[in-house]
C-alpha cells in the first residue's frame, strides 16, 4: 500500500490533468490572458483542485496520517519571506511565458510533446543549480554578516 496509493494518485492526477486541458499551453495561456480572449475553464479546474486537496487534508490531518500509513510531514515554515515571494515569481513568470507547470509539463512528456520534455529539463537544471549553490560553502562575509543580523 506504501507504493500503490501514491501511484494511483498520482495517476489519477495525471489523468485530470490530461482531462481538464491543464497539458494544453494553448488554454493555460488563455487562461491567464485576462485583457484578451480569456478562457475561465481552468478556474474551474483549480478550484476543484483546491476544494478536493482541503478534504483531503482535513481527512489525513484527523487520521494523522497520509491514505499510505505514512506520517504526515507538513512544513514547519509559515512566515512569508523574500525566498518565497521570488520563487513564487519565478514560477508564475515561468507558467506565464510557456503555458507549463511542473505537472502538466510530466504528464506532457508522455505525449512525447517534446516542449514538454525541454521544460522538464530546464526545470531539472534549475533543480540542480540551486542545490549546487545550496551544498556551497558561503563566504566568510556572508557568514559574519548573518550572525551579525
Amino acid at each position: 500500500m506504501k507504493r500503490v496509493s501514491p501511484s494511483l494518485v498520482g495517476l489519477l492526477f495525471g489523468l485530470g490533468l490530461c482531462l481538464s486541458g491543464m497539458t494544453d499551453p494553448r488554454k493555460v495561456l488563455g487562461f491567464l490572458d485576462l485583457a484578451g480572449a480569456w478562457d475561465p475553464s481552468l478556474a474551474f479546474v483549480m478550484g476543484s483542485a483546491v476544494a478536493v486537496a482541503f478534504l483531503a487534508f482535513r481527512v489525513a490531518l484527523r487520521r494523522g496520517r497520509a491514505l499510505s500509513g505514512e506520517p504526515l510531514h507538513l512544513p514547519a515554515a509559515k512566515e512569508i519571506d523574500v525566498r518565497l515571494i521570488l520563487g513564487s515569481l519565478v514560477f508564475g513568470v515561468g507558467w506565464g511565458l510557456v503555458g507549463l507547470c511542473p505537472g502538466p509539463a510530466i504528464a506532457g512528456i508522455g505525449f512525447l510533446d517534446g516542449r514538454a520534455a525541454l521544460f522538464v529539463l530546464a526545470m531539472a537544471a534549475g533543480m540542480a543549480l540551486h542545490a549546487a549553490l545550496a551544498a556551497a560553502p558561503q563566504a566568510p562575509s556572508a557568514a559574519l554578516a548573518r550572525e551579525d543580523g
